[in-house]
């Protein structure tokens, strides 16, 4: 089997794994002290027609595998075409595609080969190769197989920008039953050996000038979303979890997309759930800028996220009692809370209210969407929408584009929701105006039929 058939099929095989992020290192190459260069910024993407980085040479070490997870397509079990890249030929694959502009950088992962060290040490070999032969400079993940010595991950910690350990399973009774083979031990000893050697090599380099780098683009790690039962509150704590006791950099969610028939897993006929992974990536963004904790973005007695609703629009929905907020008044914290104000944004209203009064008018150039904002807000006294609407017909306002479909094929117009007739274009809401209004969770006012408006009518 040459090489471009071997890429074909461990190329297919990786693509599986959520890996798309920023380098977060920074490293140049001098002139004639070798090829490639990392900037802190980010790796330029490509994107595959399903949805793949192609930035970088996203590829298995080989997808032989002694493990037999449920849920995997490379499991041992598995009838699939079979390949593995010796060290020396996938790191001058590496180089040759680098030369090309093809690739930015290396993301490595790989089967399970007779155990977790032997699997770690052909990868290590592979890039020391690519590190020290082919003075390749460029961006370099690997992924650390669960089990392993602490010795493979400083090896490997000290070749490559970013490593990660995948815990999968969002729960031990899940990881029991559909992976037995790898224990949450066996998982988090690995990333706490990171956590722990990246904070020392901090000190390190402080004291130190040429004390080696270990792991400068930290770690992350990725959930599988969908296989299991596993709700989204489990999920989002067990994400807060790990990122303050592994200072994970990432935790990338994975629908997850059937590809074997087990009675533990959903029907190979059943479409991933894309939309819940998407919710999660918003749901972990809230918690890593805007200062959201896991337990309050998730509804109390609803373990899911809400699917029409991105997650801050939803809390927000929940707690209509503190708004509207004045936004001459109120602090970071409570501007990072409004839809439509993001942490720029933010800090922009903090910087402009210090020279003048804000008014309504002043709050878009600053970054504010006020497609959403003007619901939640008021300035100089002045409530920034035309009226204050009722709960059900506002979440049917700030359903996003995914969230739409669910009222699809119905077209709307805003003066045939209920409640249309509000208070006066420019008046301040009463106080309590949003706490009088109908719970969101309450089922929306009936319509009636003759002022739908059908596509096309």
């Amino acid at each position: 089997m040459d090489t471009i058939e071997k890429l074909a099929i461990l190329g297919d095989a990786a693509r599986f794994d959520a890996s798309c992020s920023s380098s977060g290192s920074s490293r140049s190459a001098s002139p004639g002290a070798g090829v490639g260069s990392t900037v802190a910024g980010g790796i330029c993407h490509s994107w595959t027609d399903d949805g793949r980085c192609i930035s970088l040479l996203k590829v298995l070490l080989t997808n032989h595998c002694d493990y037999d997870c449920a849920y995997c397509r490379n499991r041992s079990s598995n009838d699939v075409p079979r390949a593995a890249f010796r060290p020396e030929e996938l790191a001058m694959l590496t180089v040759e595609f680098y030369r090309r502009n093809y690739i930015e950088g290396l993301f490595l992962s790989s089967g399970v080969v007779r155990d977790p060290d032997h699997t770690m040490a052909l990868m290590i070999e592979t890039v020391r190769v690519l590190r020290e032969e082919h003075g390749f400079r460029g961006y370099v993940h690997v992924k650390v197989i669960p089990g392993c010595s602490q010795e493979a991950v400083e090896r490997i910690g000290l070749l490559a920008d970013r490593v990660s350990v995948n815990v999968e399973l969002p729960s031990g009774r899940s990881l029991t039953a559909l992976a037995p083979q790898k224990t949450a031990a066996g998982i988090e000893a690995p990333m706490g050996y990171v956590a722990a050697r990246v904070a020392a090599n901090r000190d390190e380099l402080v004291r130190y000038r040429g004390a080696p780098a270990f792991a400068p683009a930290g770690q992350s790690t990725q959930l599988i979303v969908g296989a299991t039962p596993d709700s989204d509150a489990q999920v989002l704590r067990l994400s807060k979890r790990l990122y303050g006791r592994f200072a994970l950099k990432r935790v990338f969610y994975s629908a997850y997309i059937p590809t074997n028939e087990h009675p533990l897993l959903p029907a190979v006929s059943s479409a991933p759930p894309l939309l819940r992974e998407h919710r999660l990536y918003q749901a972990d963004w809230l918690m890593r800028f805007y200062r959201f904790d896991a337990e309050e973005i998730v509804e109390p007695g609803k373990p899911n996220l809400d699917l029409d609703l991105d997650p801050k629009t939803a809390w927000a929905m929940r707690h209509l009692d503190l708004f509207p907020v004045e936004v001459n008044r109120a602090d970071y914290e409570t501007l990072l809370r409004v839809p439509g104000i993001g942490v720029v944004s933010a800090q922009r209203v903090l910087a402009a209210r210090r020279l003048a009064r804000l008014r309504t008018e002043d709050l878009k150039p600053l970054g504010i969407v006020m497609k959403r904002a003007r619901f939640f807000l008021t300035a100089g006294g002045r409530y920034a929408a035309e009226r204050v609407p009722q709960a059900d017909e506002l979440r049917l306002m700030l359903a996003d584009a995914v969230g739409q479909k669910g009222y699809a094929p119905l077209q709307l117009r805003i003066e045939d929701l209920p409640g249309a007739a509000g208070p006066t274009v420019g008046a301040f809401p009463r106080a309590g105006a949003f706490a009088d209004a109908p719970s969101p969770l309450a089922a929306p006012a009936p319509f009636a039929a003759e002022r739908l408006l059908l596509p096309g009518a």
